[in-house]
């Protein structure tokens, strides 16, 4: 492994991520494990129902800090 990239791989450690990237990397995960048991899971389907629970957790949807790219 060349020094670049271990020097990366540290500062990989120590990052830390925003509420937003947290939320992002969720939604990614409970996408990625649904869908290989249900192919017709969708991110639109797991944005809703992230959406759905922000809600009924009388909080402010996380969505609203997501970028939309």
């Amino acid at each position: 492994m060349n020094e670049r990239l271990k020097e990366l791989m540290e500062a990989a450690k120590t990052a830390k991520q925003s509420p937003a990237q947290l939320e992002q990397q969720r939604r990614s995960f409970v996408y990625g494990n649904t869908a290989i048991e249900n192919s017709l899971i969708t991110c639109e389907m797991v944005d809703q129902e992230a959406e759905k629970l922000a809600r009924e957790a009388d909080a402010p949807p996380p969505s609203a800090a997501l970028s939309t790219t």
